[in-house]
C-alpha cells in the first residue's frame, strides 16, 4: 500500500487499540495488540508519518533507531539482588530498567500523556547480540524484565533485504505476532503531501515529466545509486533557503541529496531552465494582469516541458497566495476563540478584578498551552507558528490597551473588536488579491493555449493543490468550474470508452 493508506491504517489501529470498555479496560487487551511493522524502501516516509500521527491523535511519541543501541542499553544492565527462597538467602541476577522503557515513563511525566506510540526504526537491522532481545520485544512487548507500559502502542519499521545487506529476516513465530504493512512509493500520493507542505515547484514539474525518477534505488558495480521521496523533500528545503541567500543549487549540490548521478545531472539542468522560465515569462506581471501577446505566442510554441514549467510557476505563485490566506483564516479563527470570553455579559468578567487582568489571563493561558503542546511534541510547524502569531497579537492588544489607559470592560472590548477588524480587513484584502490573481492566471492560459491540454493540466493542478482547493471552496470562479466540469466529463467519457 502507499504511505497515505499506511498512515490511515496506523491511525485506525491506534484508535482500536486505545478504545476502552465501560469498565475502563482496553477493548483489545495489551497482549492481543499486535505491534505494527512497516516494511518499505528507505525515504518513503515511514518515520515521518509517526510524528504526524502522534500530533493528530494527541498522544505521546518516543522514537528510537535501534541500530544505535547495544544489548545493555536495550534490556538494561545486570546487578545482583539478594532474595530468600525456602528460608535460604540467595543471590539473583536482575536488570536495571531499559533506557527505552524508562524514556516512556519520562515522556509521561513530562507531558502527562499516558498513551502513545513507541516507534522503533530499522528493527530488522540489529546486531547479532541484540537480535534475541528484539524478538522478545516484538513477541512479548518487553525489554529484559520490563514491560512496555499499557496504553503505549508499538510501531516498528524496517527496510526490505534488497535495500540493506544488514537485514535479518523474522521467523514465522515472530511474524505471526505482528500486524505487517508493506509500503510502496507512490508519486500521486506524494504530490498531495507535496502540495500541502509546498515542495519546490521545480521539483514538482520535473517529476511530472520524469515520473520514473521519483524513487529509484539501484545496486551497480560502482555501488548504490538512489533517489528517494525524502531526498526530494530535503533538496526542496535547501533550494528554498539557497534562493533566499542568493545562491545556486548546482549539479554537485543536487547530487548530495539525489545520489543518482544521472538523475542529479538531469534535474540540475532542468533547474537552470526553470529559473530561466521564471525570468523570461514575468510571472508576477502576468498575475498582476499585464499579459504580453509576445510571451503568449512564445509559450504556445515552446516544448512541453517548458510549458509545464511555466504552468507550475503560475500554480506556485497562486498557491503561495492561497496558503497565506489560509494561514490568516486560521489566525482569525483562533483569535475569535481566545477573545470570545472577553465579550461583556458572558459571566467570566466576575472572576477578575479588571478587564485588563482578564485579557492578561487569557494571554497567559494561551502561552501555557503553546508551551505544553510544544514540549509534548503535539505541535507541527504550521500549528506552532499559529500559536506564536496569535500570542503576539494578544500581547500587542494588551500593550495598546495599557498605552491608551482603557479601564472599563466596554472600552477594552471595543479595542479587541478593533484589533479583530484590522486582521479581518487584511484577510479580506488578501482574499480579493487571490481572486484577481486567479482570474489573471486564467486570462493568460486562455491567451496562450485556449481550451487545450495545457488548460487541463492547469485546472488539475488547482484540483490537487491543498491551498487552492481550500480557496476554491470559498471563491466563485466561473472559468474554473467551467473547465473543471469539462475535465470531469472528459474523464467520465474516457472511462466509459475504456469499459466498452
Amino acid at each position: 500500500m502507499n504511505i497515505k493508506r499506511a498512515k490511515e491504517e496506523i491511525r485506525n489501529t491506534i484508535e482500536a487499540y486505545l478504545l476502552k470498555d465501560e469498565y475502563g479496560a482496553y477493548q483489545i487487551p495489551a497482549i492481543r495488540q499486535r505491534p505494527v511493522l512497516l516494511i518499505g524502501p528507505p525515504g518513503v516516509g515511514k518515520t515521518q508519518i509517526m510524528e504526524q500521527i502522534s500530533q493528530e491523535c494527541r498522544i505521546g511519541l518516543v522514537s528510537y533507531t535501534i541500530t544505535h543501541h547495544t544489548r545493555q542499553s536495550a534490556i538494561g544492565l545486570p546487578f545482583i539482588q539478594e532474595r530468600i527462597f525456602n528460608g535460604v538467602r540467595m543471590s539473583v541476577t536482575e536488570y536495571t530498567m531499559s533506557e527505552i522503557v524508562a524514556s516512556i515513563y519520562e515522556k509521561t511525566e513530562l507531558t502527562g500523556l499516558r498513551e502513545g506510540i513507541l516507534f522503533i526504526d530499522e528493527i530488522n537491522c540489529v546486531s547479532e547480540t541484540l537480535a534475541p532481545a528484539m524478538l522478545q520485544f516484538l513477541q512479548c512487548k518487553t525489554f529484559g524484565n520490563h514491560k512496555i507500559p499499557e496504553g503505549w502502542i508499538i510501531v516498528a519499521a524496517g527496510n526490505p533485504p534488497e535495500y540493506n545487506k544488514s537485514v535479518r529476516e523474522f521467523d514465522v513465530v515472530t511474524l505471526d505476532r505482528l500486524k505487517l504493512i508493506h509500503v510502496e512509493p507512490d508519486l500521486k500520493v506524494w504530490k498531495e503531501y507535496a502540495a500541502q507542505v509546498q515542495i519546490h515547484p521545480a521539483i514538482l514539474s520535473y517529476l511530472d515529466i520524469k515520473q520514473q525518477n521519483f524513487c529509484q534505488i539501484e545496486t551497480t558495480v560502482d555501488g548504490k545509486r538512489f533517489s528517494t521521496p525524502r531526498g526530494w523533500e530535503d533538496l526542496s528545503r535547501l533550494i528554498e533557503v539557497y534562493e533566499r541567500l542568493g545562491k545556486n543549487a548546482d549539479r554537485e549540490v543536487v547530487g548530495q541529496y539525489i545520489q543518482h548521478e544521472k538523475i542529479a545531472k538531469d534535474f540540475a539542468n532542468y533547474l537552470e531552465l526553470y529559473y530561466k522560465y521564471q525570468k523570461d515569462y514575468e510571472i508576477d506581471a502576468i498575475l498582476g494582469g499585464h499579459i504580453k501577446e509576445s510571451l503568449c505566442d512564445k509559450l504556445a510554441k515552446a516544448p512541453f516541458d517548458e510549458r509545464l514549467g511555466v504552468m507550475n510557476l503560475l500554480l506556485e505563485k497562486l498557491n503561495g497566495c492561497f496558503g497565506q490566506l489560509y494561514r490568516k483564516e486560521e489566525r482569525l479563527t483562533r483569535l475569535m476563540q481566545l477573545f470570545k470570553g472577553m465579550k461583556p455579559d458572558t459571566g467570566e468578567e466576575d472572576l477578575y478584578d479588571s478587564p485588563l487582568e482578564h485579557l492578561e489571563g487569557i494571554a497567559a493561558g494561551a502561552r501555557a498551552e503553546w508551551k505544553y503542546k510544544r514540549e509534548s511534541g503535539l505541535l507541527g510547524r504550521r500549528e506552532d507558528h499559529l500559536y506564536q502569531d496569535t500570542g503576539r497579537i494578544l500581547e500587542d492588544t494588551i500593550q495598546r490597551i495599557k498605552a491608551e489607559q482603557l479601564h472599563t470592560r466596554e472600552q477594552v472590548w471595543e479595542k479587541i473588536e478593533e484589533t479583530f477588524e484590522e486582521k479581518n480587513k487584511e484577510y479580506e484584502s488578501l482574499f480579493e488579491d487571490c481572486g484577481r490573481w486567479l482570474e489573471h492566471g486564467f486570462d493568460f492560459m486562455e491567451a496562450a493555449f485556449g481550451d487545450s491540454q495545457e488548460m487541463v493540466v492547469f485546472v488539475t493542478g488547482l484540483n490537487t493543490g491543498f491551498y487552492s482547493v481550500k480557496f476554491l471552496q470559498e471563491y466563485l470562479c466561473e472559468r474554473y468550474y467551467q473547465y473543471n466540469e469539462r475535465l470531469l466529463f472528459d474523464n467520465q467519457e474516457k472511462e466509459i470508452l475504456s469499459r466498452i
